[in-house]
């Protein structure tokens, strides 16, 4: 374990850079895979496609992406394994179970085709994908609860192991596919996705094997009075989730909204693409709250140092961003690397802009959520959420309904002022998370 009083921004780095390498990779898949799409056939109606299927996808898995933390916060003996691992399996059928109903013909084209507004072609590429994705929030159940007790127990090295393992199961079947297989962009995609969670799942396991071993004889123990019951773990883990569930729902509202807009087939068709290069800069701050969470200690020994270090790594990534939207670099990405026409490469520099100031607001709510999930509070992340998506429902339907704006633009407008306000939320009870 870590002695939290004496931490140097050199071990902070050092514990984080596994963490933001994994998800850094993470966030390249969406541009690889968008820059396939948009080379093959129809890009626009798969482009769009997938972005929407992605959607579904995560917010489908939504209740399971939070098992990382909690495995990070809660596995501290053999009892407390059992006993988060059997929930985490529960809830990796029951979202599974979810998925499956959702593909269901009259609820999934009731949605998409009746509510959201989709082209026909464009509700059938999305069914067709969220079929391929069905492993998909299983897996990552799976693998997220292992990867937090890697990181419990300083192991971040092979957190990052697992996801280069994932990438590149990802590449080659995406490669594969696109070179000798005639199938739709978004099979491809989806496709991609699928082979590389599971993989990565298989892998996060084996290399916990010996881990586990030592837990469950008891030869590792980070506390021998903690117990835990479901209860406890549902009280626990229940914002979580809830966190999760609202933040992801958003996006299929987004899409809704986007659907309703000017110009909305253009708007759909770069937001995926957008939504891949702003992630880029984004999950280097979403990594950021398992080392906080890991690194803070049991009395906020290690806040400080971690403040410091957020505010750098947070300004940094801004500055970089802003160096790509606001120079011809933007181009260069959209059109030479992200393979997408002129006219959608000008569309998305714009929404682009807006986003610049995005990833630093990201490092902001992961360390102000580290410090709370460290502390066991974590009612009011929860709540921070529901008035950050409210936030992004009425700032977007404002600008597409009664102000005309562009979907793209609308959207970008309404992901950075609802982040604000959820920002803002969570400092009362983060400063107050730091007193205990």
């Amino acid at each position: 374990m870590t002695d939290s009083r004496n931490l140097t921004f050199k071990f902070i780095f050092f514990f984080w850079l596994p963490l933001a390498a994994t998800w850094l990779m993470m966030a390249f898949e969406g541009p690889f895979i968008s820059a396939l799409i948009a080379r093959m056939a129809e890009p626009k109606f798969n482009l769009a496609a997938y972005g929407v299927a992605f959607s579904f996808a995560i917010i489908i898995e939504s209740p399971v992406i939070q098992m990382m933390s909690a495995a990070t916060a809660l596995v501290s003996n053999r009892q407390t394994f059992y006993k988060l691992r059997d929930f985490t399996y529960i809830l990796n059928g029951l979202t599974t179970l979810v998925m499956i109903l959702f593909l269901l013909p009259p609820v999934f084209y009731f949605i998409t085709i009746d509510l959201i507004n989709l082209p026909e072609v464009v509700a059938d590429l999305t069914h067709t994908a969220i079929m391929i994705l069905i492993p998909w929030p299983g897996s990552i159940g799976y693998r997220r609860f292992y990867q937090g007790i890697l990181i419990k127990n300083n192991l971040t090295r092979r957190v990052a192991y697992g996801t280069v393992i994932r990438l590149a199961a990802m590449s080659s079947t995406a490669l594969i596919l696109y070179n000798f297989f005639q199938v739709d962009g978004v099979v491809i995609g989806a496709s991609a996705l699928t082979a590389g969670v599971t993989t990565e799942a298989i892998a996060s396991k084996l290399m916990t094997l010996k881990l586990v071993k030592k837990i469950k004889d008891g030869e590792i123990e980070h506390s021998d009075t903690d117990v835990l019951t479901y209860k406890e773990i549902i009280k626990f883990y229940n914002p979580l989730a809830l966190t999760s569930l609202i933040g992801l729902g958003v996006h299929p509202l987004v899409t809704f909204f986007i659907g309703q807009s000017r110009m909305s087939l253009e708007s759909l068709a770069i937001l995926p693409v957008m939504n891949s290069l702003v992630f880029i800069f984004r999950s280097l701050g979403l990594s950021f709250q398992e080392a906080v969470i890991a690194l803070l200690g049991k009395h906020n020994e290690g806040y400080e140092k971690l403040k410091r270090f957020c505010f750098a790594a947070g300004s940094l990534v801004v500055l970089i961003l802003g160096i790509i939207a606001f120079t011809p670099l933007s181009g260069i990405w959209y059109g030479s690397v992200s393979g997408l026409s002129k006219d959608l490469t000008q569309f998305a520099q714009l929404p682009t802009m807006i986003l610049t100031i995005f990833p630093g607001t990201t490092f902001l709510i992961s360390f102000q959520r580290g410090v709370l999930v460290n502390s066991r509070k974590t009612n009011p992340i929860t709540w921070a959420t529901v008035i950050e998506v409210s936030g992004i429902i009425v700032v977007i339907f404002v600008l597409t309904h009664l102000f005309n704006v562009v979907g793209a633009v609308a959207a970008a407008s309404s992901f950075l002022l609802g982040r604000f306000c959820a920002n803002i939320y969570l400092f009362p009870p983060f400063l107050k998370a730091l007193k205990r």
